[in-house]
């Protein structure tokens, strides 16, 4: 599945919603620059569709073109997809197709590799890449040595292993306590 952000996903699943997929309204919180930034990407990835709206049937407007009319926004197939939901149409039996069991192996069927999530590796240079090697290193590091070298906060340090490093990059944060140093987090050896 494709990464999307929170807004993104909630106006895809608000417009699966409706039988006419308008992805209009946009959630409340989502105002002015940030709505066009948010759409704008999504237009651009063609998950959204700008389509002229029928004023006579009160269609929401995203804006306005000039000439009196206005245009819409539509989720498209890629946008349904991209939260997991297969548009109707691709559900319906091509014609002459059957139900009778077949031997040979399904084409459409993804690998094991094809659905597994792709592995993310932290840019070099970036304070994330820091901690890693920090955490990395024979010794490990303190929360004290990590927010020296990463002018973070101690809470931030700890969200970031357990967030960033934890939950998104798959890595396992190992910790114990070492005398004279206080408490050391590890990461394995790359």
């Amino acid at each position: 599945m494709t990464q999307l952000s929170d807004t993104q996903a909630i106006i895809l699943s608000a417009a699966a919603q409706r039988e006419d997929r308008i992805a209009l309204p946009l959630p409340e919180s989502l105002r002015g620059g940030a709505a066009a930034k948010v759409v704008g990407a999504m237009l651009a990835k063609g998950f959204l569709e700008e389509v002229d709206a029928e004023m006579r049937k009160g269609e929401p407007i995203w804006r306005e073109t000039g000439d009196g009319h206005g245009v819409t926004l539509v989720a498209t197939d890629a946008g349904l997809a991209a939260i997991g939901i297969e548009p109707e149409d691709a559900n319906s039996a091509p014609t002459g197709a059957t139900d009778a069991p077949s031997d040979a192996p399904a084409t459409d069927t993804p690998t094991e590799t094809e659905t597994a999530p792709k592995a993310r590796t932290p840019r070099e240079g970036t304070k994330q890449a820091t901690l890693i090697a920090m955490l990395r290193a024979p010794d490990g590091a303190t929360i004290e040595e990590i927010s020296a070298a990463t002018g973070w906060q101690s809470h931030t340090v700890r969200g970031a292993m357990a967030g960033a490093l934890k939950k998104k990059l798959g890595l396992e944060v190992t910790s114990e306590k070492v005398e004279g140093r206080g408490r050391v987090y590890r990461l394995p050896a790359a």
